[in-house]
């Protein structure tokens, strides 16, 4: 394997086996319950982390019923967990009548009974349920606004929280006096359990005008039955999380694709696991990185691999066809145009980069060239937030379909040579 293509392909097929839930409850198994185990999920990677435990229940003795809801596209078969599927990021019907049942699976259970929750990245929009004094539409219509306007992840889910009946802990609460167990997939900065999937059994306070205040910043209009509804949705007395195991993090991705680095004889550098930022300025901050790895093994000396997590944003303007990833990567590439023995690929590890069908994509010099014979303006494509378009034209889209996984994005630059 020598091609930049297939290292850089590699590197992420790394960081993805090591996100996945397989094998990974048997060490953090609860004793088994008097009564029942109801296994309640959303997210993204939620259908396979139901899969992975009902296996590792199985081989402790154990049956397990219950409901977990994924993205279309994301389920897999389960043997006694029923898997629904539902819209993302967008919320739909179907996931609003998911989290129906799963908050009175959730009431049903009594103090002989163990619910098992498994929450990865997109159960905040999955899982979607209203707070009284706002109708699902309402929900969607922020959800849309706040999408396009930016705002980086950690505010998105302190308003999905405020405007939710069963995140920000209060599943939790329906759930007691039942023994709770919560199992993450982390996909936010900080690997922070009451940001997952905005925490729906991690009891939190949430200061109402924060919230408001995140969306003025970010000039979203708020109906005034609305900012109510923020403003009297508190919890006034959070309780008890019970036990929280991490399965997987951004980390532990990066970490496995050093690895995988190591042993094609590269070394590798991970600058961080939870980069924020606007993707087009996070974009050129690197190439400024690399290309001092490359002039100078300032930081780190070549053959070598810069390795990244965390989540940007993008502030839609244009079209808005092209993810965050896609976003970052265009404008890497032109910030190193010109500038031999680098290349670099960009992609969401749940396998969808915004709203299209790929998870990202990759580049090296010679994509100029094939945009200069097919008359791409690719500056313009950056403009228009339509990356999307511009990668798949030059053939360098990174299409996975479903991982079952979500750590968030994941990045890495290939330094082939050095001064």
């Amino acid at each position: 394997m020598t091609d930049d293509p297939s290292i850089l392909r590699a590197l992420f097929d790394a960081a993805l086996a090591a996100a996945l839930p397989d094998g990974k409850f048997d060490d953090c198994l609860p004793p088994r319950p008097k009564g029942r185990t109801i296994v309640l999920g959303a997210g993204k990677a939620s259908a396979r982390m139901a899969a992975a435990f009902e296996e590792a229940w199985a081989r402790a003795g154990g049956t397990c019923e219950g409901l977990v809801v994924t993205r279309y596209g994301h389920a897999v078969p389960t043997r006694s967990v029923e898997i629904v599927e539902a819209a993302h990021p967008v919320p739909d019907e179907a996931g609003l009548n998911a989290a129906r049942r799963i908050l009175a699976l959730a009431q049903e259970a009594g103090p002989d009974d163990l619910v098992v929750c498994l929450v990865s990245g997109g159960a905040s929009a999955l899982l979607s349920l209203p707070a009284e004094g706002i109708t699902f539409a309402d929900k969607q219509a922020l959800n849309r606004a706040l999408l396009r306007s930016g705002a980086p992840i950690g505010e998105m889910n302190l308003v999905r929280k405020s405007l939710s009946a069963i995140k920000g802990g209060r599943l939790a609460a329906a759930i007691a006096p039942a023994r709770l167990v919560t199992y993450l997939i982390s996909d936010v900065p900080g690997d922070d359990p009451s940001s997952i999937g905005s925490g729906p059994t991690i009891p939190e306070r949430v200061d109402p005008e924060e919230v408001l205040s995140i969306l003025v910043r970010h000039g979203i209009d708020v109906p005034s039955h609305v900012a109510q509804t923020i403003r009297s949705n508190r919890v006034e007395e959070p309780g008890d999380a019970g036990e929280v195991h991490m399965l997987a993090t951004p980390k532990m991705a990066l970490d496995a694709a050093a690895r995988k680095a190591r042993e094609l004889g590269l070394t590798p550098l991970i600058l961080g696991d939870a980069i924020e930022g606007e993707a087009r300025e996070v974009g050129r901050a690197m190439a400024g990185i690399a290309r001092s790895a490359r002039h100078y093994g300032e930081s780190v000396k070549g053959p070598c691999v810069l390795l990244s997590g965390g989540e940007t944003t993008v502030t839609v303007r244009g079209t808005g066809r092209g993810g965050r990833n896609a976003e970052f990567l265009l404008a890497l590439a032109l910030a190193l145009r010109g500038e031999d023995g680098l290349s670099a690929i960009a992609c969401d590890t749940d396998g969808i980069d915004g709203s299209e069908d790929n998870a990202g994509a990759w580049f090296d010099q010679a994509m100029f060239a094939a945009a200069r014979e097919k008359g791409l303006d690719l500056p313009s494509y950056l403009a228009a937030n339509d990356a999307y378009s511009a990668f798949a034209q030059l053939d360098r889209l990174v299409v996975t379909g479903p991982t079952f996984t979500n750590v968030n994005d994941f990045r890495a630059i290939l330094v082939r040579t050095t001064g």
